[in-house]
């Protein structure tokens, strides 16, 4: 496995609820967090609503690339989760109960009948259905779930997890611990940016263009608004990236601001 400068975090995020509105996507945030906190970066972002073609597609390109990738919902067993099928045909294996996602959903369903006071009967037929959501991939691997023990699968560097965050994120972090670890790295990104009047950004560029160029592992970004609140029409001007170069980079960019006459603004740190 390479260093971090060579791998790319991706997020599939699968749902038709998210694309209706009728739930919020609260899994992005969450995942820059994680990663974050490791002294990683998520660099893309990707909604596909319950449609098999969609999803299969989606699943092949992050099988056939180069990136780790987290896929969160579908992989239930009711009819409208397809996820665990779409990345069995991305992959052009059969789909197959793995055993130890078996054993690990029959244990919740003897922890479940307990709970109720009720005789567990693994051969009812709602119980053996349950057992699908134990069918991945034929080679997948387990990811164990914390909250009620019916594990999520990975597939090389595509981790598929469900939908629901209490359970989604202890998975993901599971993920990045066990299979990760040896890219972690101390948070050594930061980011310095000021407030700009009366510029725009066209005339801007060359100055952002000349300090990427100076300073090669820091990017600078503009963040133009037109009707802001507080500051009204301006540019948020800022670098953001190695800290051992952040403060000669954004002296740089400042006293180009300077240079081209513009009027400077508050100034931020994050």
């Amino acid at each position: 496995m390479s260093s971090t400068d060579s791998r790319a975090f991706g997020l599939i995020v699968i749902g038709d609820e998210i694309l209706s509105g009728k739930r919020a996507d609260k899994h992005m945030a969450r995942v820059i967090e994680l990663l974050a906190a490791r002294g990683l970066a998520l660099s893309w972002t990707e909604y596909v609503g319950d449609d098999p073609a969609r999803i299969t597609a989606a699943l092949a390109r992050a099988f056939a690339g180069p990136d780790i990738v987290f896929s969160t919902g579908g992989i239930g067993a009711t009819p409208d989760d397809h996820t665990r099928q779409c990345a069995a045909a991305a992959l052009g294996v059969p789909l197959a109960l793995h055993p130890q996602a078996a054993d690990l959903i029959r244990e919740r369903m003897r922890d479940t009948a307990r709970e109720q006071g009720v005789a567990y009967e693994p051969d009812r037929p709602d119980n053996q259905h349950r057992l699908n959501m134990g069918v991945f991939p034929q080679g997948a691997s387990i990811i164990p779930n914390p909250y009620n023990k019916i594990p999520g699968f990975s597939v090389g560097d595509v981790h598929f997890v469900p939908g629901f965050p209490v359970m989604a994120w202890p998975m993901v972090e599971w993920v990045l611990d066990q299979r990760y670890a040896a890219l972690h790295r101390t948070p050594s990104t930061a980011e310095r940016s000021l407030i700009v009047f009366g510029a725009m950004e066209a005339s801007l560029t060359p100055l952002m263009e000349a300090v990427e160029k100076e300073f090669t592992n820091v990017k600078v970004f503009s963040l133009p608004s037109v009707d802001h609140p507080q500051y009204g029409r301006h540019i948020e001007l800022g670098v953001k990236g190695d800290t051992r170069l952040l403060e000669a980079a954004y002296a740089r960019l400042k006293q180009g601001v300077i240079d081209f006459g513009a009027s400077i603004g508050p100034e931020l740190v994050r």
